[in-house]
């Protein structure tokens, strides 16, 4: 489990996702569509079409 705090940087993926993507899917869109690295430490938010559902991506190093 992670902790989300106010010094961490958030982005939100500003179209709807399929939320069956994986890791993979989405670390693909971050660094794609977004410009950004999957493993800078940031959350990176994605929402399906309805707003109905939200997954976050964020890499924590060190963790096991």
């Amino acid at each position: 489990m992670f902790s989300l705090s106010s010094s961490n940087r958030y982005y939100l993926f500003s179209q709807p996702c399929d939320m069956r993507k994986g890791f993979q899917g989405l670390s693909g869109l971050v660094t794609a569509k977004m410009g950004k690295n999957p493993i800078s430490g940031d959350v990176f938010i994605f929402i399906n079409r309805r707003a109905t559902h939200i997954k976050l991506l964020h890499w924590e190093f060190g963790a096991l």
